[in-house]
């Protein structure tokens, strides 16, 4: 019966590992597209020689970009699961998210039958200074028409973006009245890091999203700022990071290990052990650390999590983490492609490689997230199978494995409201986020009140009324909530709060609001209090 409940909304899950697994965790130079053209030079292949005589020779014409990316691709899947081809039209925007911005008019959408909806205008951004607001309807882009059955999300993100300074004319419906904007295009921050806040008098809460090149920097902001307001204590949240730049993580993990120690090595059979180790003092190198992990939690986030584990520095807590220990630098080619190459694995200053094994293909490896869910690793810690023939010791004497990635000091099981079928419903077909965003914006003069998260937090008492409108909402598609189990509707109650947080203040908001009732962050709580 598990199972059958978990195919519906595991797909989803294994999306969005794929993402974080593929596309990040690469130790790149700081500039994004390490030794361009590193091929340029090579002496022909016969793969080359063979895709030359297809070129010139065959019957028929051909489509050469879709041979030859067919042609490495095929090559890049024998390879290990992390290693990937990037066509040159796709290295652009594969790229953002690592180097921490991109171009456009910085608002965030969402289309709700068929007409666009803007969800959130950043501050200070294009939008907001050409006068959109959330809740306008975009009906035209240069006067093309977007209200559409079938137009997906990536074309209409693709006619909004541009190069910055260029201008785009947007058609807007705005409740009854048709308004015209000229927006100038900008470049738009993709932070890092999605809140920063004080938990509770004297304990922090840092949220890090991936490790991009601005990471360490929003760290360094976000740590001062809450030292001012008196931290003794902090929370590192690294659940969902799917990684990035090793430097920005071993930059984080040296504010917090002093002395000279050992944060990481990298070594591969044509690469030299590197070493990376702590070398300034830190800023927060004596107070009380604990780390919130997941199952999606990769690659730089668990080099992290990792070097404070074995110095015992932090406690580790949530649910073991992704596995991911291979090392990837990218190679330009000479069509403006690249490839995305592991050429190393990387160990915890006790020795171990956290990578699980790939010896028997792509599918299978990313089965063994499956494989967690059905054996119920993530509802009881004693259901995970991790080898244990090599144990390793931290620096207090502690016994770790390496092998499958980072196990938890402090087990959390899952939130397992998500195993309710029409929970898994309501969630995944985005249902849930279409009821939050037209309950807030049929209520905007209720909400414009809280002049702060704690306050909608707090204050906001209306949640019977929302949930009788949810109930009502999601039978309309024969989802059933009113027979949850009690703990479920409280669960949806509170993320009903802290959704309507997020439109307001976006992920700071959402975290603020979601943390007083999420598990994992009582547990930290919990621990630190001790």
């Amino acid at each position: 019966m598990r199972n059958k409940k978990l195919q519906v909304w595991l797909p989803l899950i294994f999306s969005i590992v794929m993402i974080s697994g593929m596309f990040f965790g690469f130790k790149l130079h700081q500039e994004t597209g390490s030794r361009d053209g590193f091929f340029k030079n090579a002496k022909k292949t016969s793969l080359q020689e063979a895709l030359d005589l297809i070129q010139d020779r065959y019957v028929d014409s051909v489509k050469m970009d879709s041979l030859q990316n067919d042609a490495i691709n095929d090559v890049m899947n024998h390879l290990d699961p992390h290693s990937i081809y990037i066509p040159a039209s796709n290295l652009g925007e594969m790229t953002e998210d690592l180097v921490g911005n991109f171009q456009g008019i910085g608002i965030e959408f969402n289309i709700f039958k068929d007409t666009v909806h803007v969800l959130y205008v950043v501050p200070n951004g294009p939008s907001d200074k050409a006068g959109l607001h959330i809740g306008d309807k975009i009906l035209k882009v240069n006067d093309s028409s977007i209200v559409s059955k079938t137009l997906p999300s990536e074309d209409i993100r693709k006619m909004i973006r541009g190069e910055s300074g260029s201008k785009v004319k947007l058609t807007v419906l705005r409740g009854n009245t048709v308004q015209y904007y000229d927006v100038v295009r900008g470049t738009i921050p993709l932070p890092s890091l999605d809140a920063s806040y004080m938990l509770e008098p004297g304990t922090g809460y840092i949220k890090l999203n991936k490790f991009s090149e601005t990471t360490y920097v929003e760290f360094m902001r976000a740590m001062e700022d809450l030292q001012k307001k008196g931290m003794q204590k902090l929370v590192l949240d690294l659940r969902g990071n799917g990684g990035g730049f090793i430097t920005q993580a071993t930059n984080i993990a040296d504010e917090f290990l002093d002395g000279n120690k050992l944060i990481v090595y990298t070594e591969g059979t044509n690469i030299k052990r590197q070493d990376y180790r702590a070398s300034k003092e830190g800023v927060f190198e004596k107070g009380k650390l604990v780390v919130l992990v997941d199952e999606l939690t990769a690659s730089a986030s668990e080099i992290l999590a990792g070097a404070l584990q074995d110095w015992d520095r932090a406690t580790i807590i949530g649910r073991r983490t992704f596995g991911k220990g291979l090392v990837q630098e990218q190679y330009g080619l000479a069509d403006g492609s690249a490839i995305r190459l592991t050429v190393a694995r990387y160990y915890t200053p006790s020795g171990r490689c956290i990578q699980r094994p790939y010896d028997h293909g792509k599918k299978i490896y990313m089965e063994e997230l499956y494989n967690r869910y059905e054996n119920g690793e993530l509802l009881t810690a004693d259901s995970i199978h991790l080898s244990k023939d090599h144990p390793y010791k931290t620096n207090g004497g502690k016994t770790v494995y390496g092998g499958g990635g980072i196990m938890p000091d402090v087990f959390v099981p899952i939130d397992t409201s998500l195993y309710t079928k029409s929970v898994t419903r309501l969630y995944l077909d985005g249902r849930f986020n279409n009821f939050v965003y037209q309950y807030y914006i049929s209520h905007i003069p209720q909400f414009e009140q809280y002049k702060v998260p704690a306050d909608l937090a707090t204050k906001y008492q209306n949640t019977s009324d929302a949930w009788a409108q949810l109930v009502n909402y999601a039978m309309k598609d024969s989802i059933n909530l009113s027979k949850i189990p009690e703990e479920d509707k409280k669960i949806l109650q509170d993320r009903i709060k802290a959704y309507l947080a997020r439109l307001k203040w976006r992920t700071q908001g959402f975290y603020q609001v979601y943390n007083m009732s999420d598990p994992v962050v009582l547990k930290a709580k919990e621990v630190l209090e001790k």
